[in-house]
């Protein structure tokens, strides 16, 4: 029997995962972030599991982003990640949710054009920017990357070393997937394999829905 599109519990075969660090997890909230959720997974059914995890930073010179969701949702082949730093736990789960739905929608919307016959996403950000008005207004969206971190540390650090690095396959792939995954993770840029050029190729964010595409030439 088809569950109705309004129905917020989740599906049995969809799992999920609620951890804190540094902080307990009461089951009322657990219960509210699975009834959230299962308007996610009902953007995207492929979604089967999600991990959610929240952790408190007892800052008092940061105490309206004390409170930190991260959202993590595993489908078949893809990843969607969302995060929010708010003054209470509450308002996070809200601002994390509205972004992915967000992504989750222009991702729907980019697909819907490619298997239109449109191969250049040139209508793509005026139909996200429809999309983007039913989920919530526009939030500035901070990355792993704002805070400074030696802003702490002692004063013979050295700044600006690289202190993680990261690999992931180089599975070829075309503009229109890269520019989904990168949606889909939250990110403002994507590092991946051109699968017409055979090229590294990074696509990135620019002003409002615009995106841009940056690419390796070989010396001539």
């Amino acid at each position: 029997m088809t569950r109705p599109a309004e129905s917020n519990v989740l599906r049995p075969e969809t799992q999920v995962s609620i951890t804190g660090r540094n902080v307990e997890v009461p089951e009322h909230f657990a219960e509210r972030v699975q009834k959230k959720l299962a308007k996610i997974e009902h953007l995207d059914p492929t979604l089967t599991f999600f991990h959610v995890e929240l952790q408190h930073e007892p800052n008092p010179r940061r105490a309206d982003e004390s409170d930190k969701i991260q959202i993590t949702a595993t489908g078949k082949g893809h990843i969607a990640r969302a995060e929010a730093k708010e003054d209470s736990f509450y308002a996070a789960l809200e601002t994390a949710l509205a972004r992915m739905e967000r992504s989750l929608r222009k991702v729907k919307a980019r697909r819907k054009i490619s298997r239109s016959g449109h191969r250049a996403p040139m209508g793509t950000g005026a139909l996200a920017a429809e999309l983007v008005t039913e989920v919530a207004p526009k939030v500035e969206v901070k990355g792993e990357f704002d805070e400074d971190p030696y802003a702490d540390a002692v004063s013979d650090v050295m700044p600006g070393q690289i202190v993680r690095t990261k690999e992931h396959p180089a599975t070829p792939m075309s503009v229109d997937d890269a520019l989904s995954e990168m949606e889909l993770v939250g990110h403002d840029f994507y590092l991946f394999v051109n699968e017409e050029t055979g090229r590294p190729s990074v696509v990135y964010r620019r002003h409002a829905f615009d995106y841009g595409l940056i690419s390796l030439a070989t010396d001539a």
